[in-house]
């Protein structure tokens, strides 16, 4: 199966796991990660169809929106674990973040360009009890997104991101991202966007509510060796 063939058959099975959650398919955006694969799949991408795209470290993000200027309409998600030292070459290269998880970091991005049009971000959880994990800790959430709002105006949240554990169910991970999602709408009313879902668990997460589905290998196929 070639990669248009993959790409028609994985939005098929999304529109039908939608659609089984009783959700309308068009509610959700699939966006596909392309980790350590050449820019150039990022173009038949494009060529297929494709408008949303996701790098998982900040140099081949950086790298691939270099190679890759003239691809008007694509929007690029920044989802690996965020370092405060390249906030500045994320927020150049990404339309979207989803992995703020402590004050630190969103205060880094907006220091990147504070006066720069707003940068969607969402507030990344951490579903286990290993704080070396990234993300926030769903107790801290309320207070993540408090100091988002008041200390960095440039950032614009959009709502929450996890993985869920390979230890634990992925609807059991997703039910308590969702319920996340609803105690930062406390602090945040439009913070409507819940990015879950990757290849093998898209279907618990639209189930539970996601909107942003990280989608890699079931369309990408296997991934390069990295160098």
């Amino acid at each position: 199966m070639d990669l248009t063939a993959r790409l028609a058959d994985l939005d098929a099975r999304i529109a039908d796991a939608a659609r089984s959650a009783g959700r309308d398919p068009s509610e959700l955006t699939r966006i596909v990660v392309t980790k350590f694969h050449p820019a150039e799949l990022v173009s038949t991408l494009y060529a297929a169809g494709v408008r949303e795209v996701g790098e998982n470290r900040q140099q081949e993000l950086s790298a691939k929106r270099e190679a890759l200027p003239d691809l008007p309409g694509l929007r690029w998600h920044f989802i690996g674990q965020l370092q405060s030292k390249k906030a500045r070459a994320v927020r150049a290269a990404a339309q979207v973040v989803h992995s703020v998880d402590r004050d630190r970091a969103a205060d880094a991005l907006h220091a990147a360009d504070p006066d720069g049009a707003p940068l969607a971000v969402l507030l990344q959880l951490n579903l286990t009890d290993d704080p070396g994990r990234g993300g926030v800790a769903p107790a801290g959430l309320e207070s993540l997104a408090t100091h988002v709002l008041t200390a960095c105006p440039s950032l614009r949240v959009r709502g929450v991101m996890a993985v869920a554990p390979l230890d634990e169910a992925p609807a059991a991970a997703f039910a308590r991202v969702a319920a996340a999602s609803e105690s930062l709408r406390r602090v945040v009313p439009d913070a409507t966007w819940i990015s879950a879902g990757m290849s093998g668990d898209y279907a618990e997460a639209i189930a539970a509510g996601a909107t942003h589905l990280r989608i890699g290998t079931a369309i990408t196929g296997p991934r390069p060796e990295r160098r």
